[in-house]
């Protein structure tokens, strides 16, 4: 014997029922049979049929006319629906209104000057007289300032560029040739000489050895100098050399006194 194992059954979906969709459907199906009644009794008596209005269903059996819908039950029903439907009122003038910001417009401000570029102003001799005066160098160490620059003005001017380079043509702390030393040290003191050693050689009166004194020019060919008492000078000697104190190392030198 087979036993048979009975299957569950689903009932099928089906749309939500709500008041709207059960008066749509009253109404669908009352519309569908006036309309196959409507359509056998064109079809038999061309006759023109209107809907509403007509007999009651009762005599409709009987003399073939159409049955009237009930519209107070479908009224009913759509009261119903819009009984429980939510209410929407509005005024009767409604203003539309909203806050509009506030724009306003700002001029940048200018843009900035350009730097103004200001010349250095030339310094002056005299100018650069007291800066180098204010800062002399110092003294070479293995050429020690003789006794006799102390109090002699010309020497006194001279050993504050002690350590400045040899330049050709310099004339300047910045560098110094020979006699371009020779005449700016003179110029501190007010006393002009010419910028070359051939120049000063006839700016003053020769002297001799023994009666010179510090202070005094010692002149050479091509070369001058400023005598420091006993055997020492001070100049600016050549390329690769700085103005020092040193020895005297002419063979033949020729003092010149100057004033």
């Amino acid at each position: 014997m087979t036993v048979g194992t009975p299957r569950a059954r689903h009932r099928a979906a089906r749309r939500p029922s709500t008041p709207l969709t059960e008066l749509a459907s009253a109404a669908t199906g009352q519309i569908g049979a006036v309309s196959r009644r409507t359509a056998a009794v064109a079809a038999s008596g061309g006759l023109v049929v209107t809907m509403l209005g007509a007999a009651p269903a009762t005599a409709a059996s009987e003399t073939g006319a159409l049955p009237s819908v009930d519209t107070a039950a479908l009224a009913a029903s759509a009261r119903a629906a819009l009984n429980t439907s939510p209410v929407v009122s509005a005024p009767a003038e409604a203003a539309w209104t909203f806050d509009a910001p506030t724009v306003t417009a700002v001029t940048p401000p200018p843009p900035p000057p350009p730097p103004v570029r200001r010349a250095t102003p030339a310094v002056s001799r005299s100018v650069e007289r007291a800066s180098t005066s204010e800062a002399p160098a110092a003294p070479a160490a293995n050429n020690p300032v003789p006794q006799s620059v102390a109090g002699n003005a010309v020497l006194e001017v001279a050993a504050r560029y002690v350590g400045v380079p040899y330049v050709s043509g310099g004339s300047t702390p910045a560098g110094f040739d020979c006699s371009g030393f020779v005449s700016y040290v003179y110029a501190q003191l007010g006393v002009s000489l010419p910028r070359t050693s051939s120049g000063i050689r006839y700016a003053g009166t020769v002297v001799s050895r023994g009666q010179a004194q510090p202070g005094d020019i010692i002149w050479s060919p091509g070369h001058v100098a400023i005598y420091a008492g006993g055997n020492q000078q001070i100049d600016s000697p050549r390329p690769g050399k700085t103005i020092q104190f040193r020895g005297i190392w002419q063979s033949s030198p020729v003092f010149i006194r100057i004033g």
